[in-house]
């Protein structure tokens, strides 16, 4: 049991992963150029993102269907709030304040979205995972709000900068609130086929090229200059404490196998993919980020699979 979910799990991983070798070849064949990875993530961030989260707020959720939807979202808020403070403790070790700000940032921010969504798929019986994929959408409502605003802050922030309460309204933000509010007063109902069919093609293309800017940007690192210190504590906080802490609290709480599950796999998975899209687009020196994508994801290989062996071997998911 514990080797077929860790094949699974690996499998899922290395998805992503192709995926970014490819920017990383098409960057260092010069089939891409820098300049081309700039264009990308603001069609990432500007249009195909927004896209992809309009389409699936008005096709999947109702406020009917789900009334305490809200504990998802704030579920979200828990688990970011949680990788801030183990974030903190070994923010200490950190030097420089833009280091610091892109450590907590790769602590506090966790690929979500498209690696869950993989695994889940295949980890679980066909009769849980509609209702696992619909804590995990909920939860992403929570989820995309926090990286959206006070990410795209914190990795923008620089000290002659004043807070803007506009700047939180980024356009993955807007098709959040567009959609909700469409969805609250059933106005989503009445979007034709006609428009949503290519929206959602747009959308489905947020994926690859994502993980294109990602791959792409590795290229800009030179291993020997990987920065050791930080990024072992950025493998030991966010990929050994956080998932340790996360089965802990499940185990404690006895909390119902599917939120536990999400909760577990949460705190397991590495480092946001859209770290390095936000850090590009707001054109900020990538001091941390893709390293710590880069090692995060290759370490996850290890470390997600035997979290989540061990969720299903504690007998947590019958």
């Amino acid at each position: 049991m514990f080797l077929e979910y860790f094949k699974i799990s690996l499998g899922a991983v290395l998805q992503i992963f192709i995926l970014g070798l490819a920017g990383f070849i098409l960057v260092k064949r010069a089939i891409l150029g820098h300049a081309a990875l700039d264009i990308l993530s603001r069609l990432v961030v500007e249009v195909t993102l927004p896209a992809l989260i309009f389409t699936q707020l008005i096709k999947d959720f109702s406020f009917s269907l789900y009334p305490d939807w809200w504990l998802f979202p704030f579920l979200s808020v828990l688990i970011t709030l949680l990788g801030l403070s183990v974030g903190y403790i070994f923010a200490t070790f950190i030097k420089g304040p833009h280091h610091k700000v892109q450590f907590l940032s790769l602590i506090a921010f966790q690929n979500s979205g498209y690696l869950p969504l993989a695994i889940i798929s295949v980890i679980l019986s066909a009769d849980k995972v509609t209702t696992a994929l619909t804590y995990l959408f909920l939860f992403l409502l929570g989820f995309n709000l926090i990286i959206w605003s006070f990410g795209v802050y914190m990795l923008s922030f620089h000290e002659s900068k004043k807070f803007e309460f506009a700047s939180l309204f980024s356009p993955p933000v807007v098709a959040i609130l567009v959609s909700l509010i469409l969805v609250f007063f059933g106005l989503n109902k009445f979007i034709p086929e006609l428009i949503l069919k290519p929206l959602r093609m747009v959308g489905d293309c947020t994926l690859p090229l994502a993980m294109f800017v990602v791959g792409g940007s590795l290229t800009l690192i030179k291993l020997k200059h990987i920065d050791k210190k930080a990024i072992f504590f950025v493998i030991l906080a966010k990929l050994i404490i956080l998932p340790s802490l996360g089965l802990f609290l499940v185990i404690k709480f006895k909390l119902a196998e599917l939120l536990g599950l999400l909760i577990v796999l949460q705190l397991a998975v590495p480092p946001a993919t859209s770290l390095s899209v936000i850090s590009r687009h707001y054109k900020k020196e990538d001091l941390l980020i893709s390293q710590g994508i880069f090692v995060g994801h290759l370490i996850a290989l290890i470390t997600l699979p035997i979290f989540l062996s061990l969720y299903f071997a504690l007998g947590m998911v019958k």
